[in-house]
């Protein structure tokens, strides 16, 4: 039975970047392989359940399951429109470095992430003794992603 929306999907997926970096696994022998265990040492790999159509993955991944069947796999290529966006300057602010190390209790150093009272969380690009720029962009905003999905399982 083809996947439609509305349905809920049980899938295994491995993500990639244009370049063939694997950002993103449900399985754990990727994981490890990729070295993203490593990263994530608490974090369980398990195969993703969704609804199709309820918002719970990007609108590329939905788009790429309608019509598959359980037990097939394909590759979806998702353009940064369908997936995180595209990247904007709009989505880099600046603050006073004095200020933000008040804030944080630390200065603030190149490479640190962050949470803007909203929860969204931002990469600190830059950092001199007047200003601090922090990148609120999503981290794989402008990225064409390549997902390869296998269905388990369709309610």
């Amino acid at each position: 039975m083809a996947i439609e929306t509305g349905d809920t999907v049980t899938f295994e997926y491995v993500g990639r970047l244009d370049d063939g970096t694997v950002f993103d696994t449900s399985r754990e022998s990727v994981a490890t392989e990729e070295g993203l265990a490593e990263e994530q040492p608490d974090r369980e790999y398990d195969p993703l359940t969704a609804e199709v159509g309820a918002g719970q993955v990007i609108e590329g991944m939905e788009d790429g399951l309608v019509g598959l069947d359980a037990g097939e796999t394909e590759t979806l290529t998702i353009p940064p429109e369908e997936a995180y966006g595209e990247w904007s300057e709009e989505r880099v602010q600046e603050f006073e470095t004095e200020e933000l190390t008040e804030a944080l209790g630390q200065r603030p150093e190149e490479g640190l992430y962050l949470e803007a009272q909203n929860g969204q969380p931002g990469e600190i690009t830059h950092v001199d003794d007047d200003v601090v720029k922090v990148d609120f962009n999503p981290r794989l905003a402008g990225e064409t992603l390549e997902f390869e999905v296998e269905v388990v399982d369709v309610e």
